[in-house]
Order: structure tokens, then C-alpha cells, then sequence
């Protein structure tokens, strides 16, 4: 935060240019959040409370901010998690910005720890599959899923990613390829629907990708096609892990059915980087998350340990 502005990097434009935005009140905060100028679990936590902190800041009624920022994002439990923070710890509006920057501290202290608790999965030479961007760009400084992933590769694991290209936004394709690159990770890019092929072929040792939300019973709500990917892995018998902070569990949502999941815009299907890849008068659907029930997940890495999915419940902490 500098002043009263919040600065963010644009993910929007990312691979291709780096820009970063000043959001001057608690509005454009959560415009920012709405339209995926900034995305990811941790990251929304993070900026919504310092939106929240800009409303202090403004003297607006906190009542509305809150609503206002609440409602951008349904489905990341983050979210609203730091902004109940803010208004409980906070008493006035530089409280609020001490309280905003502990939070995004302590994101970064626990995905660390999740690296560090993670990286003993991934074998030498280890092969992950990954899905969507839960990266240093999603959930600040070390990514949640790619955590363990940097860490194998600064302890010279010889680690290679598959990184799912995540249609329709394709935040693999552009924000976690990018990372990678940028850490010096080796990795390939792949359509979506060949991950079942390299997982068949016996070139994926293991999963791990974030999570938005994560139900009581363990089951885990992320990006659009996590489902078929936890899937696919029981059935070719790959581990599959979802890596994610304590404050990603909703100890009052009990199953992955009472999850909301948020629905987009019909234009992220249609365009892809403002061309059209439909005819002209298709209607499209555009849910963006899946619930992947627990079954399916062989373990939950957070800033404490690795956990079964049915432990979570009481793990959770802000």
C-alpha cells in the first residue's frame, strides 16, 4: 500500500507486458477483484483487506465497503475471511492498514511453510501436474501449489512441471508458465484435455494444485477442471494433493455441495484475447470452479502438515 492506493500487478496483460495499477479507493479495490486484474485465493484475501483498509481511510460506511468487496468473488472463502479480520481487529483506519499488512505477512510465513512441508513429496527428477495459477501471482511470494514446486527446484531436485493451459482465461498458459520461467523451473505447457494422456503414459508422479475453498468434509473447490484432473489421477493411481493455507477452510460449509461456485461471463468462452472462437449467436455456460470431492484428494498440504481431507475441520484459522 502506498498512501491510501493499493498497487497490484495486472495480471490481465500478463505474459506479455508487466504493469503494475494503483486502485485509489476501496471501489476500484474491488473492481480489481472483480475483473481479475488481480486473482487467486490468497491474493484476493490480501487485497480485499487492504480495500477494506482504504475504507477506513475514506470515512465511507464500513457496512457498504464490506458488502461491496464481499460480493466480488463467491467463491474464494479468502476473501471474506480477511475482511471479517479487518473489521474485528480493527478499531480505525490505521489499525485497519496494520491489520491488512499483517495479513499479507502471514500469507507469506505460511506458504513458505507449505513449501517446505511440501517439497518431501516431489521425488528427484519428480514430474507434477498442475491446474489453473496458484503461484506467487495467486497467493503471495511462494503460490500455494507451486511452493513445494520452487523449493525441490531450489534444492536442485531436477523437478519438471506440466502445467494445464486452464481454458477459458488460461491462467496456466499465461501465469504460471510465466512464473516458471522466471524461476527457471523446467516445464511444458499442454491443452487441458491432454493431461489424461501423460498421466496414462506414466509421465506424472504426482499432483498439486490450490484450492478457493475447502468444505468441512474436505471436499475442495478450484479452478474449472480440477475435478477431471483428481479424477483421472485415482484412476491411473497418482497421487493427488491440494495445497492451500488454514484460512482456505469453511468450517461452517459441511460438503463441496453447499460450495457456491461462480459463474462468469459468457465472453471468457467466446474470446479468446478479444477473437472470437465461437459462431456468432452460441450461448456458452462458464462456471468458474469445479468441486472436487474428497475421495479423490490424497492429502492436504497446509502451513501445518499434510492432512487426510475428513481433518480439516479442525484446522481451521484466520
Amino acid at each position: 500500500m502506498r498512501g491510501r492506493d493499493v498497487v497490484v500487478i495486472d495480471q490481465r496483460l500478463l505474459p506479455h507486458q508487466f504493469k503494475l495499477l494503483r486502485l485509489r479507493n476501496h471501489r476500484e479495490t474491488a473492481e480489481a477483484i472483480y475483473n481479475m486484474t488481480i486473482r487467486g485465493a490468497g491474493t484476493i484475501g490480501a487485497t480485499a483487506a487492504y480495500g477494506m483498509a482504504q475504507a477506513f481511510l475514506e470515512g465511507e460506511s464500513l457496512a457498504k465497503a464490506y458488502e461491496t468487496l464481499v460480493t466480488t468473488r463467491p467463491t474464494a472463502v479468502d476473501l471474506k475471511h480477511a475482511l471479517d479480520r479487518v473489521l474485528v481487529e480493527a478499531h480505525d483506519a490505521k489499525s485497519a492498514v496494520g491489520v491488512a499488512e499483517r495479513i499479507a505477512d502471514e500469507y507469506v510465513e505460511r506458504m513458505k511453510r507449505i513449501a517446505e512441508i511440501g517439497m518431501p513429496l516431489i521425488p528427484r527428477k519428480g514430474r507434477v501436474l498442475t491446474h489453473c495459477n496458484a503461484g506467487w501471482l495467486a497467493i503471495v511470494d511462494w503460490g500455494s501449489a507451486t511452493a513445494p514446486i520452487y523449493a525441490a527446484h531450489r534444492k536442485g531436485r531436477g523437478v519438471f512441471v506440466w502445467v494445464d493451459e486452464t481454458r477459458p482465461r488460461c491462467q496456466g498458459a499465461h501465469l504460471t508458465s510465466w512464473e516458471l520461467m522466471n524461476e527457471g523451473v523446467p516445464h511444458k505447457v499442454i491443452a487441458d484435455n491432454a493431461a489424461g494422456h501423460f498421466m496414462r503414459c506414466g509421465d506424472v508422479d504426482l499432483c498439486i494444485v490450490g484450492a478457493d475453498r475447502i468444505a468441512a468434509n474436505g471436499d475442495t473447490a478450484n479452478k474449472l477442471g480440477t475435478y477431471e484432473k483428481a479424477v483421472l489421477a485415482k484412476e491411473n493411481g497418482i497421487p493427488f494433493y491440494i495445497a492451500a493455507p488454514s484460512s482456505t477452510i469453511d468450517p461452517h460449509c459441511p460438503n463441496g455441495d453447499a460450495i457456491p461456485i461462480e459463474e462468469r461471463t459468457e465472453d471468457e468462452v467466446h474470446f479468446i484475447r478479444g477473437v472470437r472462437v465461437t459462431p456468432r449467436g452460441a450461448r456458452a455456460a462458464n462456471p468458474a470452479f469445479d468441486v472436487t470431492p474428497a475421495q479423490y484428494i490424497t492429502g492436504i498440504i497446509t502451513e501445518r502438515d499434510i492432512h487426510k481431507p475428513g481433518e480439516v475441520r479442525k484446522l481451521w484459522k484466520r
